[in-house]
């Protein structure tokens, strides 16, 4: 049986602005739109190695560098994938993570967003 297809998770404009280093913008099928800072999406990456890597954290979730210490990342290039996803090569040489429009809209930073989709994952 396949799985129910949430429209609202369904991008009609995505702008990804990696020469001005300002981000992704996406604006989704219900007229909501996200903005995404590259250290956020680079943070939330849903790779194999970054999930691992976020699970080997303490419970506490400190990391090994100060956050004022770390560079700050940017996207280097930015490609689609289909028409399901969005890959970023990150300044700090990762390249792996696959965004899907669904990880994406549930990973939105705005609070309408994290109460609605984030919510319904756990």
């Amino acid at each position: 049986m396949p799985i129910p297809f949430d429209a609202r998770k369904k991008p009609i404009a995505v702008k990804i602005r990696v020469s001005t280093g300002e981000g992704a913008d996406i604006t989704w099928s219900d007229g909501h739109t996200s903005h995404f800072d590259f250290p956020y999406l680079r943070d939330l990456c849903p790779c194999a190695l970054c999930n691992d890597e976020r699970q080997k954290k303490s419970p506490m979730g400190a990391s090994t560098a100060l956050p004022m210490f770390k560079p700050k990342v940017t996207a280097r290039a930015a490609r689609a994938v289909g028409n399901y996803a969005v890959q970023i090569d990150f300044s700090d040489g990762h390249t792996t993570g696959i965004f899907s429009f669904e990880h994406l809209r549930e990973i939105c930073p705005c609070e309408g967003c994290g109460s609605e989709f984030r919510s319904s994952r756990a």
